[in-house]
């Protein structure tokens, strides 16, 4: 089997309308309403431009097919941050600076990369890569 690319990353929450807002707000993605049975207040799924759901955001009362213990707001275990290719780098920073958050910037001029690391609601660490 070969990979094709990174499906989506599920995040499961106790905050999912401010949750679903963050991702909405800082990176423009689309709130769309979960594949039924799910509800909106069961799930919020995140889409990019492209029209693909690359944010699944479950509520912690949500039915899983596959079900597992998590703490939300908990540091994400064994999955250290999840990355998103971004563009846009200033608009991102006054976002993030218009909400009062915490975050780095790498700059890895060698490579043409500029990143942001900062942290959604329930303390998902994000990696936000801007190429030149």
């Amino acid at each position: 089997m070969i990979v094709e690319r990174l499906d989506h990353v599920n995040i499961i929450t106790d905050r999912l309308s401010e949750t679903a807002r963050f991702y909405a707000e800082l990176l423009d993605l689309e709130e769309r309403d979960a594949p039924p049975p799910l509800t909106p207040a069961q799930a919020r799924w995140m889409y990019d431009a492209r029209g693909q759901a690359i944010l699944h955001i479950n509520a912690v009362d949500c039915p899983r097919a596959f079900d597992r213990a998590v703490q939300p707001g908990a540091e994400t275990g064994a999955i250290h941050h999840v990355a998103l290719r971004c563009g846009q780098f200033e608009e991102v920073v006054a976002r993030l600076d218009a909400r009062g958050a915490d975050y780095r910037v790498n700059d890895l001029s060698s490579i043409g990369l500029r990143q942001i690391f900062t942290a959604d609601p329930n303390n998902v660490l994000l990696e936000l890569n801007f190429f030149a």
